[in-house]
């Protein structure tokens, strides 16, 4: 897990700012992920249910890693001649779309080992968890995209000519129609839960469709709007009024609805009152107010909490006597971890691809904001620099000047006689 959970991503993000660390941090985590392949295969304890998906998915993902150590290496030995010049190209664009999936499918079967583990997500229970982990994982992604063009995304945002909310409505029609045709088992009476499922497709497709509409003004030029921000809080109130069987299941759905409807409020507040309909506080893209966080992180948070809610999940909880407080807690505690990863590597990220600012900062150019536009210290020391090439022109000698120059109290009081008279 910590080989593909933690050191797998921070390989990716080192090769993608062609860092000299990239190469020794990506074989330290293969090594580990040989190991932990070896060890599952050969230990005499626990056996878990054959043909689990857990074990099925290993093979693929080890494929997939063997492949992505081979084109590591041809790239690596730099051989650039006759083929090899041309399908040298081919195999670093294979290199980087694998390296980037990899956290991606290495997070897929974490989850499966999760519910191999636990023996859950059986039979009737299938549909079920696919819904609530491919939900859950959703949102955490979307938390995380929001951290990165927060954080490094602003400029590349305004460089495609679109806002932010395009390509949000653009999902959320996508996924809500998605949802509209596949959360009924067409055939069967409809239940509670299947009225509910399909008519939330319906509204995300339909405000979704609003959003991409809204996405640009009355000139054509990009223009944030309100609608991915309410349609989190319409899901969350419909998501916290879910009827449970279970307590405790009500209650962690409940949290849930609450935790999406915050995300969707404080996204309304940010994009409204926070930026006032502009795409980012600064224009270098690099500055961002305290409380655009607070609409990502709860994302992250409401993805955990959703993952948490299965019905085997519930009675487990359940019957182990933790009440639904501590639960809540410490499913939002894996939401902070994960938070701070996202933003660790997103850091990493930063520093390593911008190194002239770091510099800037260093040498201490970079003094603090004023509302977060233009830093104090760059102001000061341009004016006083342009103040200074005034003084030392008119304090050089100029032919045909005195030593007193045009500056000494003499002259300038022989300027004045002067012009009295």
């Amino acid at each position: 897990m910590f080989a593909w959970g933690v050191i797998f991503p921070l390989g990716m993000v080192l090769g993608i700012v062609k860092s000299r660390w990239h190469v020794p941090v990506q074989v330290a985590g293969t090594a580990l992920a040989i190991l932990g392949y070896a060890l599952g295969h050969m230990h005499g304890g626990r056996e878990f249910r054959h043909n689990n998906v857990h074990s099925k998915f290993a093979s693929p993902i080890s494929l997939l890693l063997f492949a992505q150590i081979l084109m590591g290496i041809y790239l690596k030995l730099h051989l650039e001649k006759g083929i090899n010049g041309k399908i040298r190209r081919f195999v670093k664009m294979g290199h980087g779309v694998v390296g980037k999936a990899l956290p991606v499918f290495a997070w897929t079967q974490m989850l499966f080992g999760g519910i191999t583990a636990l023996g859950f997500c059986q039979g009737e229970h299938v549909g079920q968890c696919l819904a609530h982990f491919i939900m859950g994982s959703a949102f955490i992604a979307y938390g995380i995209l929001l951290t990165i063009l927060l954080v490094v995304g602003q400029l590349w945002l305004r460089r495609t000519g679109r806002s932010q909310e395009f390509f949000d409505s653009v999902v959320i029609a996508a996924w809500g129609m998605v949802n509209t045709f596949t959360e009924h088992r067409w055939g069967t009476a409809w239940v509670k839960n299947d009225w509910q499922h399909t008519t939330m497709g319906v509204i995300w497709w339909a405000a979704g469709l609003a959003g991409v509409w809204l996405s640009k003004d009355r000139d054509g030029r990009p223009q944030r709007n309100f609608i991915p921000g309410f349609v989190l809080l319409i899901t969350g109130w419909a998501m916290s009024a879910h009827p449970q069987e279970l307590m405790i299941s009500a209650e962690t759905h409940k949290m849930f609805g609450y935790t999406l409807m915050a995300a969707g409020v404080t996204r309304i507040i940010e994009i409204s009152f926070v930026l006032q309909d502009r795409p980012g506080i600064s224009e270098d893209g690099r500055v961002a107010h305290s409380f655009q966080h607070v609409p990502a992180f709860l994302l992250y948070a409401s993805g955990f909490l959703f993952m948490g809610a299965t019905e085997e999940q519930m009675a487990l909880v359940a019957a182990s006597g933790m009440d639904h407080v501590a639960y809540i807690l410490i499913l939002y505690s894996l939401a902070f971890l994960v938070f701070l990863f996202a933003n660790a590597l997103i850091t990493v990220y930063d520093r390593n691809a911008t190194p002239d600012l770091r510099k800037d900062a260093a040498n201490g150019r970079l003094g603090p904001r004023v509302n977060g536009n233009v830093p104090i210290r760059d102001a000061q020391e341009f004016e006083l620099e342009g103040l200074m090439s005034d003084d030392e022109d008119d304090g050089a000698k100029r032919p045909g000047e005195d030593d007193d120059g045009l500056n000494s109290l003499s002259t300038v009081g022989k300027n004045s006689e002067g012009t009295a008279h």
